[in-house]
């Protein structure tokens, strides 16, 4: 895989952080319709990838602050592994918009790169069946192909089973 060099895909906070870091990785720009709700399953079907390979970056409100646990599209977030994994008691989905605010992007855009307000993050132990996985590029229609290992180095997150099938 090779690193962005200035070409193939918006330039986002992600993005940035991404070359800043030094990190390779492989933008994809598909389609999004505006009557989509299902972001993660559309860039699936956009990119024509297996689903358990695009993760969704959701921010928690856990009794110890926010948090973010990245899960596959087509598995849900468990909320109790995601607080144990960051060393709280319980989690509940954090409002869309404080998710925004404190993100930088809108629902359905959100990436693990470059928010805002840095937060501690979690990668669901599935994507580690994979050498890359793709994740929001930091708005709709555009995901970022990149190794686990890197998502985990960039973000300084931790690896856990936080999903529920």
């Amino acid at each position: 895989m090779a690193a962005r060099a200035g070409g193939g895909g918006p330039t986002t906070a992600a993005t940035v952080a991404l070359a800043a870091a030094g990190v390779p990785f492989i933008p994809h720009v598909y389609h999004h319709a505006a009557t989509a709700t299902d972001y993660g399953a559309e860039a699936a079907a956009a990119l024509g990838i297996e689903p358990e390979q695009v993760f969704k970056t959701l921010m928690v409100d856990t009794d110890k602050g926010l948090a973010i646990g990245i899960v596959s599209v087509d598995s849900k977030l468990d909320l109790k592994a995601l607080a144990g994994a960051v060393g709280a008691k319980r989690g509940v989905m954090a409002e869309p918009a404080v998710a925004e605010r404190k993100s930088g992007y809108v629902v359905g855009g959100i990436s693990p790169f470059g928010q805002k307000t840095p937060l501690p993050t979690v990668l669901d132990d599935l994507a580690l069946l994979f050498d890359t996985i793709f994740v929001s590029g930091g708005r709709r229609g555009f995901d970022i192909e990149v190794s686990p290992a890197d998502l985990v180095a960039v973000t300084r997150g931790t690896v856990a089973t936080i999903r529920r099938e």
